[in-house]
């Protein structure tokens, strides 16, 4: 799942089309991205397992040993595979950094795209194809990054992990990182991790308007809200009927506002963003900031349901049924409720927020497993500084704006499991990639611009010296 700002603050746009010098080294990564987008990975016939196997075969040929290739399959799964790579850094007293992509993507039909999902076109300056941009640009630049550290000789001192992953974008049947926490910790042990999430946005003219660090993301959980009835024949209604019982309560829940909640990153964003927003929305911003309890700034600032979904846990149905017959009285109905939970708040806190909500309605309201653990904030400072100053290279005068997700990545479990997991800025994009959707795209410009960017962050933060 890619959230970046450019969904916040940029307009959709069309970045123009320009001839531009193909060097040598971008060759291979054309070779790479092009193969990966190519490898159908969606979890109804896809195999993340075969893309996984082919970065390897990759990584082997630029010198990486057989140990140093860990490739996984969970048992019971073979198309379900992914990923770790470890270049060993020379400092035994700093911990690793993870490279953290997933292989996964959206299903996509061939009958509904105007070209292939599964082959990468370049047509007027984009990339066209299921996951060109979520998540296999990451991908396809981490795993670049690793073979020409590689073949450059790089001796890091930080040990790097490229970790390839599936299970994403929908867990199906199993999500790997998860699974990995669970089954082989040792693997994932990392002082922090570089995910997707960041970014960054395009202004109306395609020249760049801010990049994005993530740090830190909402939590997803269900709840199942539910109503009983005894039932009988629809020829002798009774006031008392699961389906309207359910009803009830959903209007309720409908109804409830969270509290607004603010964190170190979510209080940097919209004291960043208040410059840039025209007419009393800034302002609103700002006297938030300053007071969560200030009503009229919440009510200003939460007319944009992208910032009112940051500045709380936010809950909604997104699925229903009832009944068992046309013919007779519904004996149950139930709803799901998908809570995309802040941070802090906790499954115990947002099941009483949603009974509370419901009141006297006669429905049961059970969290649904798994379930979530609060996911603390990460510190910013870890990345923040390195991505700061390679920023005044590649992309002078562009502040970096801490976002917070309200969606959720595969960071959400490593960030429990106690591995702080960042999005990296870097790719920037004008809104229109439309990930999870028809025609994904990505800018043929900025995808090469953000490779040359994340490839020295990843040397900065790893401890790489010389060129």
């Amino acid at each position: 799942m890619r959230l970046a700002l450019a969904g916040l603050l940029a307009a959709s746009i069309a970045v123009p089309a320009s001839a531009q010098v193909v060097r040598p080294d971008q060759q291979a990564f054309r070779s790479l991205y092009k193969e990966l987008v190519e490898t159908n990975t969606d979890h109804v016939t896809g195999s993340c397992t075969l893309a996984a196997q082919q970065i390897a075969a990759r990584l082997k040929a630029a010198g990486y040993a057989e140990a140093d290739l860990n490739l996984f399959v969970p048992e019971g799964l073979p198309l379900d595979g992914g990923l770790i790579a470890t270049l060993p850094g020379s400092d035994a007293k700093q911990g690793a950094m993870i490279l953290l992509a997933h292989l996964d993507v959206v299903e996509a039909r061939r009958e509904d795209w105007v070209r292939d999902p599964f082959t990468l076109v370049e047509e007027g300056g984009w990339f066209y194809g299921r996951g060109s941009a979520d998540d296999k640009a990451q991908a396809a630049i981490y795993s670049d990054t690793m073979i020409r550290l590689k073949q450059a000789g790089a001796r890091p001192a930080r040990t790097i992990k490229l970790m390839l992953t599936c299970g994403e974008e929908s867990g199906a049947r199993i999500n790997n990182v998860r699974w990995l926490i669970e089954k082989h910790p040792e693997w994932i042990k990392a002082d922090f991790a570089l995910n997707e999430g960041g970014g960054g946005a395009l202004k109306p003219d395609g020249t760049p308007l801010a990049l994005s660090l993530q740090a830190g993301e909402k939590v997803s959980q269900n709840f199942r809200v539910e109503a009983l009835n005894p039932g009988g024949h629809s020829s002798v209604p009774r006031p008392d009927n699961a389906i309207y019982a359910l009803s009830t309560a959903l209007n309720r829940i409908a109804a409830h506002e969270f509290p607004v909640r603010f964190n170190e990153v979510t209080k940097g964003f919209f004291t960043s963003v208040s410059a840039t927003m025209p007419g009393p929305m800034g302002a609103a911003m700002l006297r938030l900031v300053a007071n969560p309890a200030d009503a009229d700034a919440d009510a200003i600032v939460s007319k944009d349901a992208r910032f009112h979904s940051m500045l709380r846990t936010t809950c909604v149905a997104t699925l229903l049924e009832g009944g068992h017959a046309i013919n007779a009285l519904p004996q149950r109905a139930r709803a799901n409720i998908n809570c995309r939970m802040f941070p802090s708040d906790s499954v115990e806190f947002v099941t009483a927020q949603l009974k509370a909500a419901v009141g006297d309605a006669p429905v049961s309201v059970t969290a649904v497993p798994p379930f979530n653990p609060v996911n603390p904030v990460p510190k910013l400072a870890t990345v923040l500084g390195a991505s700061e100053k390679l920023a005044k290279r590649y992309f002078p005068g562009v502040p970096i704006v801490p976002t917070m997700s309200t969606g959720a990545t595969d960071g959400r479990f490593l960030i429990a499991a106690g591995v702080p997991t960042y999005g990296v800025p870097g790719l920037l994009s004008d809104g229109s990639t439309n990930a999870h959707g028809l025609n994904e795209r990505i800018s043929v410009k900025w995808l090469m611009h953000g490779r040359d960017y994340l490839y020295d962050l990843v040397r900065e933060l790893a401890g790489v010296k010389g060129k």
